[in-house]
């Protein structure tokens, strides 16, 4: 696998080989897509309570959404998601990552789902956690995390239960 640097990026996004709706060129640097927070937000409502996790568990079931500007107190633990609309071919796939700005403020963009599928066209769930003491706001539209791409030997397409989220 090899990372897409910026003027491979440009290209195929200029192609259509690669969708990002809405794009903006200035949000693409040597090695990645700077992606923007949206202002949909999933906050757990039912604390403290006991959930026996299996394939079948729904998060829905135990958080409320949100919109607009949002505080996130330490600790807390809310599910957001980007404003952009990724579409990617089956021989492309991506990582998502927290921009170290937001990092050094105690954001973390994601727990566990760094991966993005080949073949995909939805827009991407952030994991965000604060891990600072202080209580942080965040407002859609920051440039909250960077999506590195690499082009896969082979392809492949996803179509599993978030594949249109």
């Amino acid at each position: 696998m090899a990372v897409l640097a910026r003027d491979e990026i440009l290209g195929r996004v200029k192609q259509g080989i690669i969708k990002v709706e809405p794009f903006n060129s200035n949000n693409v640097g040597p090695g990645s897509i700077d992606l923007t927070l949206g202002n949909e937000f999933r906050v757990y409502s039912k604390k403290g309570k006991k959930v026996e996790v299996n394939e079948n568990t729904e998060y829905r079931d135990y958080t409320v959404q949100k919109k607009g500007k949002i505080t996130i107190r330490p600790g807390e633990f809310v599910i957001g998601i980007t404003n952009e609309k990724i579409t990617l071919p089956e021989n492309v796939c991506g990582l998502l990552s927290g921009r170290s700005r937001f990092a050094r403020l105690g954001i973390l963009v994601h727990a566990t789902a760094s991966f993005i599928q080949p073949g995909i066209s939805n827009r991407q769930v952030l994991e965000i956690k604060n891990i600072s003491p202080n209580k942080l706001v965040l407002k859609p539209g920051i440039r909250i995390c960077q999506l590195s791409l690499l082009e896969m030997k082979g392809k492949a397409k996803y179509s599993g239960k978030f594949s249109n989220q």
